[in-house]
């Protein structure tokens, strides 16, 4: 009796967990934080914890190959999530760093911080805990085969190579980040293979996810079929 009053317990305060997977620059986030605006779930974004993580390690020149260093620089290193109206704010010890995690020195080094096993074992525990009482929406590149296996929805996001480039551009620019295509693009690549060779949580579609190549959608019609599929699968 005591274990059916546990697991029932555990239906009601487990939340429906949607997971979007991909490469860089297809548009993960954008496309969670519009279907969990549209769903009325919260948005997670786990890339902005690797950053925030990547910040910290490159603020406080912590050598990414010293395991005990690691662990220890993660002891400090607490990352909240809170919404606002223009999208989630990323908070490293209570400080706003929203904007500096998007600069481009994190993104070169956020892949290799995000291989080290001790960094994704702290950050997916954090991101399960999110789970517990929310319904939620979480984009990365693990979240489907890692994080939230039994996910409801499993989306794999792709796009072809330039659209990533030009999307990554646009993007800097309207942050007044002035970057060429050919850095741009030569980041991407890296980071693409950063992340599907790394030994822990390697970039993989999830057997059971959908692919959907976004190159020609726009992203009203992208929601529209995520939405749909969404609906679908929580019936």
């Amino acid at each position: 009796m005591e274990f059916a009053s546990f697991f029932i317990s555990r239906i009601f305060t487990m939340g429906i967990s949607i997971a979007i997977d991909g490469f860089s620059s297809c548009g993960k986030s954008t496309l969670a934080k519009a279907m969990a605006e549209s769903l009325q779930f919260l948005f997670v974004d786990s890339g902005a914890m690797y950053r925030a993580v990547t910040y910290y390690f490159l603020k406080n020149e912590v050598p990414i190959h010293q395991p005990k260093v690691v662990l220890n620089a993660l002891e400090n290193i607490h990352i909240t999530l809170e919404p606002s109206p223009n999208g989630n704010i990323t908070l490293l010890n209570g400080k706003d760093i929203s904007t500096d995690i998007r600069d481009m020195a994190v993104a070169e080094m956020v892949s290799k911080v995000a291989a080290i096993s001790s960094v994704r074992t702290a950050m997916v525990k954090q991101q399960r805990q999110m789970s517990l009482h929310n319904n939620l929406i979480m984009d990365g590149r693990d979240i489907g085969t890692v994080v939230f296996p039994n996910a409801v929805l499993k989306i794999f996001l792709t796009a072809d190579i330039e659209v990533r480039v030009n999307r990554r551009y646009l993007d800097l620019l309207s942050k007044d980040t002035l970057v060429s295509l050919t850095e741009i693009r030569r980041n991407l690549f890296l980071r693409d293979y950063i992340d599907s060779t790394r030994t822990d949580s390697p970039l993989l579609r999830a057997e059971d996810a959908i692919v959907l190549n976004n190159s020609n959608l726009s992203r009203e019609e992208q929601l529209e079929i995520c939405l749909l599929l969404a609906k679908k699968r929580m019936k």
